[in-house]
């Protein structure tokens, strides 16, 4: 048998493009993982060491965690010394300015004149006996020499509330000092200096006091430059090892606890384990391996799909957007450990679950949560904290939101994701660190920011919706609206098929609800199920209101034609106005391949001998494919029939449904959906308890 290559393709042309889906998805994802070997020994602080007995295989320092050059930091931003500068500039400037305001008012008072002036120059040469007026400026000048000498410094925040005894650096003439803080004057200080002048007299010191404490200013200015050059300078000089181990030292035996220093140890023994220089070629064997860790998690979600959901496995469009969810989860944990390790905390990954939740069942859901969160703990630190967290929270989120449609319900899984992450980070925290003083309160921030992120699901619901075609159950919701135009319209133009698809919807959604399944689903596809009666209203019986029956003047196969061609137009008439491929797969399949009984019945009767024209009173099928399609044909079947009851007693409504659905079933119309028969039966009570409500059927007594 000769193979034929292109006839193989077309095919199998789905088949092979589910396969470049996952293949596509596992390249990506192998292209964000790091490009490094991964360690191959998992620990946990506070855990025993559950392997055998290591061994360094060569020397390697042992560095500070994160934690402590954190610290160490911190202590030294805490315990910097400031630098200042004095300006000696500011005492020449000041002291000219001070003789000449001396002179000036010595000469008001003293009403000398304008020859017996002097001025700074000349006050300040050598001189045996200087008269009273020299001697006062100059007793004035010594007293500004001191306080600028000393220095008047400026108050920034960094001091205002420093002890006396702090010590800052004041450069003068480029040499650093130390000084005390307490040994500089302030503003006030040298004010006060100026109002306790000694030696002199108490007239004299009420015409100098006020020269003096005009011509205060600060002399020593913070210099924030040099400070931070010299902070930065300490900072590069901190030390990040603790010390060495040696070749052939045991670095911890099996069965070891863990503890803070042996900790740092295997810490350090992994970075130069995955920081190793490889041989060549080995990154090609790196790749490899992390190909086949993805594949592998790949090949249980395809083995999943095709085993348990076989509608969404035979998508290629839904395949598509499970796959992309998990890459999208992935890119954000990469992105997240490039920046900083702290952050993966921050990161919603809870939105996956929430996400697949709106668009298919919890289990699912799940499966792919659970799927994608072991992928990335290949490239997180401490995988197995991380899988602990993210599967608990991704639980409680698929637990917790039930019905997506309503707002609050996303705003109560946030609160129970956040407070889920709250008690497993501390248990866990507890367990590794054995007391409250060394957990990092931080992360509790980051958890809390996670939750809030979980709320941009709504938006990214309606983005996934919209580029992959799915239907969500905020959609289901708005289409389920009677007051929506296409509703509308039915209710003007067929406003008994309109009534009939409410009763239908009304019965459908409580028999779904009965055995389990998408009750919104099967609300907006009854809704929509007889949609194309619109185009000839009058041949049906439900709208036909004035006696008149068009089907008199028309031959069987012509009046079963037109029955039949309802679910032809009902299709096109939703894929004009948009509807979702989920609701159109009630219209096709609500009648399956049943026939229009009534026209054959009475075309067999007329004509005996043309048995072979069953298949123009056949609807076209197909047969329903699930239990929400399954269901709404069971309730599309007895709703319709149970309108004709002339004598709608318990034993008649009873007779009906059993007769309606068993023939449902002899004909084999639920044959490719995923019912029971215990489900059809409880569903069959059901009917029956709800049509007699309907017709108020009551008990005689």
């Amino acid at each position: 048998m000769r193979f034929n290559f292109p006839f193989e393709i077309r095919n199998n042309y789905y088949k092979i493009q589910k396969v470049v889906l996952f293949l596509l998805a596992t390249i990506l994802i192998v292209w964000m993982f790091p490009n490094k070997a991964s360690f191959k020994f998992e620990f946990q602080k506070g855990k025993p060491w559950m392997h055998e007995t290591l061994i360094a295989p060569y020397d390697f320092p042992v560095y500070k965690s994160n934690e402590q050059l954190v610290d160490e930091q911190e202590q030294l931003r805490k315990n910097i010394k400031l630098t200042f500068v004095l300006d000696e500039s500011v005492y020449d400037i000041k002291a000219e300015e001070f003789i000449s305001n001396f002179e000036q008012k010595w000469s008001t008072d003293k009403k000398v004149s304008k020859d017996a002036r002097f001025t700074f120059f000349n006050l300040n040469k050598k001189k045996k006996n200087k008269t009273k007026k020299e001697k006062l400026a100059d007793y004035g000048l010594k007293v500004l020499k001191d306080l600028y000498t000393t220095g008047i410094i400026q108050m920034v925040d960094d001091i205002e509330f420093k002890e006396a005894d702090y010590e800052l650096i004041v450069m003068k003439e480029n040499i650093g000092e130390l000084v005390p803080l307490g040994e500089l004057y302030t503003i006030e200080t040298a004010s006060k200096k100026a109002y306790e002048l000694k030696n002199i007299s108490e007239e004299e010191s009420n015409f100098l006091a006020p020269l003096i404490l005009e011509m205060l200013k600060q002399n020593v200015f913070y210099d924030e430059d040099a400070t931070t050059k010299m902070l930065d300078s300490e900072l590069k000089a901190i030390s990040k090892g603790l010390g060495m181990v040696q070749r052939g030292e045991v670095i911890i035996s099996q069965g070891e606890l863990v503890t803070e220093s042996n900790f740092q140890e295997l810490e350090s023994y992994r970075q130069r384990y995955e920081g190793e220089n490889w041989q060549d070629g080995s990154e090609n064997w790196l790749s490899l391996g992390q190909s086949l860790l993805v594949l592998v998690a790949f090949l249980i979600l395809y083995l999943f799909l095709k085993q348990f959901r076989i509608e969404v496995f035979n998508d290629n469009k839904k395949i598509s957007f499970i796959l992309t969810l998990i890459v999208l989860m992935v890119l954000m944990g990469s992105l997240s450990l490039m920046a900083s390790n702290k952050l993966i905390f921050l990161m919603p990954f809870c939105l996956l679950p929430i996400i697949m939740k709106a668009f298919f069942d919890t289990r699912l859901a799940l499966f792919t949560h659970l799927i994608a969160i072991i992928i990335i703990g290949f490239i997180v630190p401490n995988s197995f904290e991380f899988i602990y967290l993210q599967l608990m929270a991704g639980i409680v989120s698929i637990l917790s939101v039930l019905q997506m449609y309503k707002r609050a319900q996303l705003f109560v899984s946030a609160a129970k994701i956040i407070a889920i992450y709250f008690v497993a980070y501390f248990a866990m925290a507890l367990t590794q660190e054995g007391s409250v003083d060394n957990i990092d309160w931080m992360n509790f921030v980051w958890f809390a920011g996670n939750g809030a992120l979980t709320l941009f699901a709504y938006p990214l619901i309606f983005a996934f919706e919209k580029t992959f075609s799915l239907v969500s159950d905020m959609s289901l919701l708005e289409l389920s609206d009677t007051n929506s135009p296409l509703l509308r319209e039915l209710a003007q133009k067929s406003p008994g098929t309109f009534q009939h698809s409410i009763q239908v919807a009304n019965l459908a959604e409580e028999g779904i609800l009965k055995i389990g399944g998408n009750a919104l689903l099967v609300r907006a596809g009854a809704l929509y199920h007889d949609i194309g009666k619109m185009k000839n209203p009058q041949f049906f019986i439900e709208n036909q209101i004035s006696g008149i029956n068009p089907h008199d003047d028309l031959s069987f196969e012509e009046s079963a034609d037109v029955i039949i061609k309802h679910v032809k137009n009902g299709i096109s008439l939703a894929k004009e106005n948009k509807l979702p491929d989920e609701l159109i797969d009630f219209i096709r399949t609500h009648h399956g391949t049943t026939m229009v009984g009534y026209f054959y019945k009475q075309y067999v009767a007329s004509f005996t001998d043309e048995i072979e024209a069953a298949e123009k009173f056949t609807y076209p099928g197909p047969k329903p494919f699930s239990k929400e399609t399954a269901v709404l044909m069971m309730a599309d079947s007895v709703e319709a029939a149970a309108r004709s009851l002339k004598s709608p007693t318990l034993e008649n409504i009873d007779k009906l449904v059993e007769s309606i659905i068993n023939t449902q079933i002899d004909n084999e119309q639920f044959v490719n959906a995923d019912i029971t028969m215990k489900s059809i039966t409880q569903i069959k009570k059901l009917f029956k308890k709800k049509l007699q409500s309907i017709h108020h059927v009551r008990v005689e007594y």
